[in-house]
């Protein structure tokens, strides 16, 4: 047969059969009847036979009688086997008569083809020690076919046998380069013809870890040709893979492995049947990175795989390159997952948390005034040091007692549904010590990698539908999102969703389903992904309503603004606070649709838009078209206001001066960066009965401003600020308060005291984690 191009090659099992070959003038060059046919390299394929029924005869005798037996016409009976071409022997279905027992191929000394000059019988002679075995077919196709099975199957068990015990390597090479170029000459057509030598190898360098770099390279070189059209074995994936890694310049990597990690981004169809195909192309591409030119290499590689058209033709390239990025990234992280003892949520890995054994108790309150309630609550309190509660921040159990339903117990959402309410949040654990995220050295280069690789599959318009699917269930571990350096990344990735004009990739931006968050809720303020003022969270909503609104649906264009309302009314508040028109529009379309039903709710968006030019105008084009938007207005500012996370004190200042607030009754700004500074927008509010400030910068400044106008406020929320005492003492003048939160505050025992005595309506206090505990 041909081999690539060169010269007609006789194969071995043709050559012992050349001195018998008939002569040019048709003249036979032997004696005997009965000859040995000479197999041409005639283009035939044949499929390796594994099993089948033939004739069988054996002949037992001395080999120099064997001329005279095959010509007498009192030749053996024959009897017809199913015979199996095992690993190791030649076996029967039926073990009786002749095939009584297995032949093993070691057993069999030669394999011949015959012919008959007066009888057209095919046959195949065995030649074991003390006799002959024919088997006799029922065409020449399928006598070839035995023919070159027996021959392939009886040497791949000879060389699994020579490689198993290597003793120099020298030999050993040779011996692999023979059996890669038999595997290659070989008319059989079948996986197996390929598979089975690159098996043989993949053991070999398995059980011999003591090759040099030179042995490994000399190896490779030699099976490379057969990696052409297929994919490597498991064992030798491994081998390829440690190769990468040591010896990531080597030339190999870029002539050897190149096409072979080609083949399997284009043919691969699952991964998780072959892992360790994804972990070769994995290292292979971190190899590539490794060279001089870095990224540059990794980018031309990805353009090699897309092609240089406008459409990728090959549909498993994408899906089989985003299976080995996040892999790739699942493994930076693997440290972190492994070592989850409570699975936190990603606020608090982002936000900060301690361990469980770190952890402190969620406690119930504790009650200035005695009540019958009290030793059961001690009871939970020493059950809850003996086993420890998670406290999350995406949901926070609180226990409060109000004037007018004793021991009610009370869950507040804090997480991206809403903010919590005043007098809910009152009392709870505060979040912990800051766990940051620390990759290593190789683990962050392997994540700029694979992060850089997503940034390139999106800037390809026709990946970008099928990246932004295959992304859309956020399939990276929360340690990844609570991790800075990843999100900031991959904003860029999210960004390219975003400006994408086609429905089918604005659809990915928000979750797969409901309950579940997306992109959209990642990326927007007070997300755990975002780290601008929500520019791209506002470019996610203006592509997300144009898309609903285009498809002229007013049905979806209310859900979609529904949604918002529920789950990101605040950050959109803020924003519009702040001047983004997109969101100046969503508001005005909030209130023009009647998505928002609260009043006070709907009297904050009022004064929202009104703060800016651009909100002003907006709105005073809605009144035009809505007249009961003004007589709510006319009836007095909203008794509730809850500013949206990460205001600040310019966009509070703003939000007040927009508009009358002189009946607001209670205010939360939780979780904003207010400061101090605050306090003398505060002040200006003289129905404020109830203040929140959990969580902000307030401080001992703030404090005494407001004790000296604030006095009939009620209810004062100071978990985790900056207070001391010289700020707390100066509440003993607020003779109204009956609720006070200071809980991880720098409370003294003292001032605790003082406080008690000055202040005779305050009947609930949360002094926790705090020196007068």
């Amino acid at each position: 047969m041909e081999r690539g191009g060169g010269e007609r090659r006789q194969p071995e099992e043709s050559r012992a059969l050349l001195g018998e070959m008939s002569a040019p003038d048709g003249n036979k060059m032997g004696a005997a009847p009965c000859r040995r046919a000479l197999l041409h390299c005639n283009g035939m394929r044949y499929k390796l036979l594994q099993e089948g029924d033939i004739q069988v005869c054996v002949i037992r005798h001395p080999r120099t009688f064997l001329s005279k037996i095959l010509t007498s016409k009192f030749l053996r009976r024959w009897e017809p086997h199913h015979l199996t071409l095992a690993d190791n022997s030649v076996a029967s279905a039926t073990p009786t008569g002749y095939m009584e027992n297995s032949i093993s191929y070691s057993a069999i000394e030669d394999v011949q083809l015959l012919s008959w000059e007066n009888a057209p019988k095919y046959c195949l002679q065995l030649t074991i020690p003390g006799g002959t075995v024919l088997l006799q077919a029922a065409n020449s196709y399928l006598r070839d076919q035995w023919f070159h099975s027996l021959q392939w199957k009886k040497k791949i068990y000879k060389y699994k046998k020579v490689l198993s015990n290597p003793s120099r390597w020298e030999v050993v090479l040779k011996e692999i380069r023979t059996l890669v170029d038999m595997a290659l000459t070989s008319p059989l057509q079948d996986d197996s013809i390929h598979q089975a030598p690159l098996e043989i190898v993949s053991k070999l360098l398995s059980e011999n870890n003591n090759l040099t770099t030179q042995d490994h390279e000399s190896i490779i070189v030699a099976i490379a040709p057969l990696l052409e059209n297929n994919h490597p074995p498991p064992d030798l994936c491994e081998f390829f893979c440690k190769h990468c890694r040591e010896r990531p310049r080597s030339m190999v990597v870029i002539e050897v492995f190149t096409p072979v990690v080609q083949r399997i981004l284009k043919h691969n169809m699952d991964f998780g049947k072959c892992p360790r195909l994804r972990l070769f192309t994995q290292e292979y591409i971190l190899a590539l990175n490794e060279l001089n030119a870095g990224m540059e290499v990794v980018k031309k590689f990805i353009h090699s795989m897309h092609g240089p058209t406008g459409q990728c033709p090959h549909p498993r390239v994408l899906p089989n390159l985003v299976a080995v990025c996040l892999a790739a990234i699942y493994s930076c992280y693997e440290e972190f997952i492994n070592s989850r003892d409570n699975s936190p949520s990603l606020k608090e890995i982002r936000n900060g948390c301690q361990q469980q054994c770190d952890r402190k108790p969620n406690l119930p309150l504790r009650l200035l005034h005695t009540s019958p309630d009290l030793v059961s609550q001690e009871a939970t309190l020493t059950e809850s040091r003996l086993k420890p509660v998670i406290v999350t921040a995406s949901e926070i159990h609180v226990e409060v007692e109000r004037n007018n339903t004793a021991n009610q117990k009370m869950t507040a959402n804090v997480g991206n549904d809403s903010e919590p309410n005043l007098i809910d949040c009152l009392m709870v654990s505060p979040t912990c010590s800051t766990m940051s995220i620390e990759l290593s050295a190789q683990a962050d280069r392997i994540l700029g990698c694979y992060v850089e690789i997503l940034k390139m599959l999106s800037d390809y318009d026709d990946w970008r539908p099928a990246l932004a699917s295959l992304l859309q269930p956020i399939p990276f571990p929360k340690e990844a999102l609570a991790h800075e350096k990843f999100t900031k990344e991959l904003k860029y990735v999210i960004q390219r969703f975003a400006e994408d004009p086609r429905q089918e990739v604005h659809s990915c931006l928000l979750s797969v389903r409901a309950g579940k968050d997306g992109w959209f809720q990642l990326y927007s303020p007070g997300g755990v992904a975002c780290d601008d003022d929500g520019e791209l969270f506002a470019s996610m909503v203006r592509v997300c309503n144009n898309v609903h609104i285009l498809m002229g649906s007013c049905y979806k264009t209310k859900k979609f603004l529904l949604s918002l309302a529920e789950n990101k009314l605040g950050p959109c508040m803020l924003l519009a606070l702040r001047g983004n028109q997109t969101m100046v529009e969503i508001l005005c379309l909030m209130l023009e649709y009647n998505i928002i039903d609260n009043n006070d709710t709907q009297l904050q968006i009022i004064s929202t838009l009104e703060s800016t030019d651009v909100g002003k105008r907006m709105y005073e084009q809605l009144c035009d078209r809505q007249r009961e938007l003004k007589e709510l207005q006319r009836k007095g500012g909203p008794t509730r206001l809850t500013l949206p996370s990460k205001s600040t004190d310019a966009d509070l200042a703003r939000l007040l001066s927009s508009g009358s607030f002189g009946n607001l009754e209670n205010l939360s700004l939780a979780f904003t960066n207010v400061t101090s500074a605050c306090a003398e927008h505060l002040i200006k509010l003289p129905s404020l009965k109830q203040l929140n400030l959990w969580s902000t910068q307030f401080g001992d400044a703030g404090l005494r401003l407001l004790s000296e106008h604030l006095t009939m406020l009620q209810v004062l929320n100071l978990c985790e600020t900056p207070v001391t005492d010289a700020g707390l003492l100066a509440l003993s003048s607020m003779k109204s308060l009956c609720s006070l939160n200071m809980n991880s505050t720098k409370l003294s025992a003292d001032t605790y005291e003082d406080l008690k005595a000055k202040l005779p309506n305050l009947k609930e206090v949360d002094v926790r984690y705090t020196e007068a505990w």
